[in-house]
């Protein structure tokens, strides 16, 4: 059996010895870049390796052209995929401890790559804990395997067609990002606040509950019809600030059985480096 979005603490916890399985650890903090590599070393699910998401999820920035969290080349990304162990046959499980918010990046860039058994603890590293499941600390080392992608570029929208699709009726640009920020009443990380025309706003906090849980399959179709109405998934495209968080809206939305929505990879910070890009508030 495939597990495509979410997975339980139970349903996971009998696999951790199993050689087709592999759990990746996705704590990251973007205040501190090391943090989350600092937590995995002092304790992780047992097993499990760790994918940082500035150098392994992410490829570097090139000022005045990309966003904070630009996507990896695919060859780059097969090559990481690979020294985790990881191959065509691989149940993938990842996991952080921010209600799946960075989890779901690696989720995402693993269908991107074409590889769908792949899914994001429900709960993650705190829920973990708390039910007093194996937890080893330290480096983890998993055999090779060669992970060959099946590239989906089609989940991509690039900043030319969200130009272009922004004011169409028939297509939805979700915001992902909190409503403070997309009003640009604030704005923490980027230069320029606001967010783009046409753009409605669905921050992916609402997708799960305080305790980090996602919200049930029938709660998120009801989420997400009451903004978004009847627009096919082809044409529902998801941004954030970076590319990052708004993949835990696409994860909710493939969740509720709404199929593969897209992701305007560059985001907010990808957008704003144009100048002649337009800006929106309120």
């Amino acid at each position: 059996m495939s597990f495509q979005t979410l997975i339980s603490v139970e349903t996971l916890a009998p696999h951790l010895g199993d050689p087709e399985w592999v759990v990746v650890d996705c704590r990251f903090s973007l205040e501190d870049a090391e943090q989350g590599r600092r937590a995995f070393l002092e304790g992780h699910v047992a097993g499990a390796v760790y994918a940082h998401l500035r150098d392994d999820l992410a490829s570097p920035v090139i000022p005045g052209k990309t966003g904070r969290h630009p996507l990896p080349e695919v060859e780059f990304f097969a090559r990481r995929l690979s020294a985790w162990g990881i191959d065509e046959a691989t149940q993938v499980v990842a996991y952080d401890d921010a209600g799946g918010a960075i989890a779901a990046r690696l989720w995402w860039m693993l269908r991107w790559m074409g590889h769908t058994s792949v899914a994001v603890l429900d709960g993650g590293w705190l829920l973990w804990q708390r039910k007093g499941r194996p937890v080893r600390s330290g480096e983890e080392r998993r055999p090779p395997r060669t992970f060959r992608a099946r590239h989906r570029a089609d989940l991509v929208v690039q900043a030319a067609e969200v130009q272009a699709r922004r004011d169409d009726p028939g297509w939805r640009l979700v915001d992902s990002r909190v409503p403070e920020r997309y009003r640009g009443e604030v704005e923490p990380i980027d230069p320029v606040a606001g967010h783009i025309p046409g753009a409605t706003n669905m921050p992916h906090t609402a997708v799960g509950g305080p305790d980090g849980m996602f919200l049930s399959p029938e709660k998120l179709r009801e989420h997400f019809a009451g903004l978004l109405g009847n627009v096919a998934p082809e044409r529902t495209v998801f941004y954030c600030g970076s590319g990052v968080t708004a993949a835990r809206n696409l994860l909710a939305y493939a969740h509720a059985g709404l199929g593969d929505a897209r992701l305007y990879a560059g985001s907010w910070s990808e957008w704003i480096v144009d100048p002649a890009r337009p800006v929106a508030k309120g």
